[in-house]
């Protein structure tokens, strides 16, 4: 700021020619970000997603090419055709993508702690058992030492499948998903 101007002419400035230039970048690079992301879904998901035809039609035309510096640019088109339209056209969009991300998180911790769980199992960690036994009373309790025994020697014999580790996870997903429905 000039010795000349006042700070009031500064903010004047400022309100005459809008966003910096800095912001336009980087609400261009969040419209990239948010193409790419569009690109990684699977056609069913983009599917259900409310956006303009032309956008689908951009997509599309993406997905198909293959080349890297080609596929690169046609990304870059598709942010430019993005941004054609307000931010509130792609609200929707985003706030399907930020839902599905959080979901996503949380399905990955519970299927971390059923897999903890199996390996607090399967190395005969008895208070594992005791309180599998004890949050599920209907549980085959004499099922459930067979499959332990079972993938405690799969897991000493080197070329033999994981049947019964695979049973065990199984077991427990169930056990979960049967929880999570009385909750709900």
């Amino acid at each position: 700021m000039s010795p000349s101007r006042s700070r009031n002419q500064t903010e004047l400035d400022d309100a005459d020619y809008g966003p910096s230039r800095t912001q336009q970048r980087r609400e261009a690079l969040a419209v990239l970000a948010l193409a790419g992301q569009l690109l990684e879904l699977p056609p069913s998901r983009l599917a259900k997603l409310d956006m303009p035809d032309d956008v689908r039609r951009e997509i599309d035309i993406t997905r198909r090419i293959t080349s890297h510096g080609a596929r690169k640019r046609q990304l870059a088109f598709l942010a430019k055709v993005m941004r054609r339209y307000g931010e509130d056209e792609f609200a929707a969009v985003r706030a399907e993508l930020g839902e599905n991300r959080e979901r996503q998180r949380q399905e990955n911790a519970v299927m971390h702690r059923l897999e903890s769980m199996r390996d607090r199992l399967i190395a005969e960690d008895e208070s594992a058992l005791s309180e599998l036994i004890g949050g599920h009373p209907q549980l085959d309790r004499q099922h459930l030492r067979s499959l332990l025994r079972q993938a405690r020697i799969e897991k000493e014999t080197p070329n033999k499948p994981p049947r019964a580790y695979r049973e065990i996870f199984q077991l427990l997903k169930a056990l979960n998903q049967h929880d999570d429905a009385i909750e709900g």
